[in-house]
């Protein structure tokens, strides 16, 4: 029984091998693939976003003496798998938002035709039946015309928008005005067909005040449009709470009467401003931390049963002895050793901070003179001819090497190397001197970790986030609500709050009670 159970194991891990040699070697071909490409190409320049390694060579300030030619392109495995399943989700969200424009387009030439139409057809159809059109007929055709423009110029401001994200459901509140307008369209079609068309009414004037009513009745519709869509969202009811599973990091928000994909739609734009760019490699410190200390702990069996002895005697009861205050001494070292952790920690944060203020202050001098260099240019090509004056992105080419060392240095201490390429690093200098900025503005983007969308990086906008919910995406908040929005990396937790009612009361305080009177005694100190 016992050999048939271990057969069956060993079939089972020689079927998990095979599959995982399958694995191995697909991603050889991915690779080798992707590395043949590459070699046609220059270097790869870093690419800082989350999931994204650093590039290989990123000792651009140790060997930097010029501009070099670079390349925007950087592929890791992580890329392709991103790759992969953007191109398998984007085909069937193109070929939806495709559709929900097509069907838009109908709507609205369906709408915007449908009042010419009733006023074309009875002069079409009937001409010699038709009563002359009087002076008020003629004003009705001006009523018209003006408020189908206004109707066009805010149709086109509201829902003819780029749009900002693509929702895993339907819009309810849009879906349900689009059912409207067509429902009430058709209605007023129908009651032309079976009224006017039929019968072939003579009283035009009936027929275009007919029209205007239509028209009317689509201007209130595009009101109540606008209270559902842009209004009712307005006034705060909930405060929600953001956290980012990676760092800890939490902002809060105040929102409104939204539902759950159009929140997190809401969320996601405030944390590409807000949140601080999400930086892996300071969580490696912390990781390689715990994992040495944890190498450095074992774990002695102090009370468990020794092997007994084949002979009993003082010898091999003084061996077990000593067996046990050698396990109880490793414990209690280990024990101070753990207790003593916290000052390992202590003077570990405390030598990073000191070397950040050292690599700082090295990092601004390099900067002030390089930047003291590019005054003293400037004075010297106010005195040269037009044709020989150097251009922002010569000048920062130029002064570059100067500080590149000691910037490169900074990056490296607080683990931001991966986020500026060289690159990167010149438009940014180049962009300082066209505006005559200050050595401070030009440092204060590398000094102080900024939002997502400062370091410009086009993937970013286009990140695929997955929305995980217990309730309905289309359902509205609710106060206790908890949502994640996943990404590949890192997600982000939100719970909800309602904003609580709040009661004020008045109290009146009446202007004579702060009066007094003063009392003077007869007889007073003098």
């Amino acid at each position: 029984m016992q050999s048939q159970t271990v057969m069956e194991a060993g079939d089972e891990v020689l079927q998990m091998l095979e599959i995982c040699e399958t694995i191995e070697e697909i991603k050889e071909v991915i690779v080798t693939t992707i590395e043949e490409d590459s070699n046609t190409n220059s270097p790869p320049v870093s690419s800082c976003g989350p999931g994204t390694k650093p590039s290989q060579d990123d000792n651009w300030g140790e060997t930097t003496t010029a501009v070099t030619g670079t390349s925007e392109h950087s592929l890791s495995q992580e890329d392709i798998v991103r790759i992969t399943k953007d191109l398998e989700d984007s085909v069937g969200l193109d070929c939806r938002r495709y559709f929900t424009l097509a069907l838009a387009v109908i709507l609205g030439l369906l709408v915007f035709l449908t009042p010419l139409a009733f006023l074309v057809l009875p002069h079409l159809l009937w001409p010699e039946k038709l009563q002359s059109c009087g002076t008020a007929c003629e004003g009705l055709f001006i009523s018209v015309a003006f408020k189908l423009l206004i109707l066009l110029l805010a149709v086109w401001a509201l829902f003819f928008r780029p749009p900002r994200a693509g929702l895993p459901r339907v819009f309810v509140f849009r879906a349900l005005l689009a059912v409207l307008v067509l429902l009430f369209v058709v209605s007023y079609w129908l009651f032309y067909g079976v009224r006017i068309l039929e019968s072939q009414d003579e009283n035009y004037q009936g027929i275009v005040q007919y029209a205007v009513s239509l028209v009317d009745a689509l201007l209130f519709i595009h009101y109540l449009a606008i209270v559902l869509l842009e209004l009712r969202q307005l006034q705060p009811c909930f405060s929600v709470c953001v956290t980012r599973s990676t760092d800890g990091e939490i902002r809060h928000y105040n929102l409104g009467q939204l539902s759950i994909q159009r929140a997190a739609l809401a969320i996601l734009e405030h944390y590409y401003c807000d949140f601080p760019v999400n930086n892996p490699a300071l969580l490696s410190a912390s990781k390689s931390r715990a994992a040495k200390h944890l190498a450095g702990l074992k774990v002695y069996n102090v009370d468990g049963e020794f092997p007994a002895a084949s002979v009993e005697g003082p010898g091999n009861n003084a061996a077990a002895g000593l067996a046990h205050s050698q396990s109880r001494a490793m414990i209690a070292a280990a024990a101070r050793r753990r207790d003593t952790s916290h000052n390992e920690l202590y003077y570990e944060e405390a030598e990073h901070e000191r070397r950040v203020r050292k690599r700082k202050a090295r990092l601004v001098v390099a900067v002030e003179e390089a930047f003291t260099h590019i005054k003293r240019m400037q004075e010297e090509e106010q005195k040269k001819a037009p044709g020989d004056v150097m251009d922002p992105r010569e000048a920062a080419q130029a002064i570059f090497p100067s500080m590149a060392r000691a910037l490169q240095k900074y990056l490296r201490t607080t683990k931001q190397q991966h986020c500026h390429s060289m690159e990167s690093i010149q438009q940014h200098l180049a962009f300082c001197i066209t505006n005559n900025m200050t050595p401070k503005a030009f440092l204060e983007s590398y000094l102080t970790p900024g939002p997502t969308l400062q370091y410009s990086r086009d993937h970013w906008r286009a990140r695929q986030w997955t929305l995980i919910s217990e309730a309905s995406v289309t359902s509205g908040l609710k106060d206790g609500s908890i949502f994640l929005l996943k990404c590949v990396d890192f997600s982000l937790v939100v719970t909800t709050k309602k904003i609580p009612y709040i009661q004020m009361s008045e109290e009146y305080v009446d202007p004579k009670s702060h009066k007094f009177v003063l009392r003077l005694q007869s007889e007073t100190s003098v």
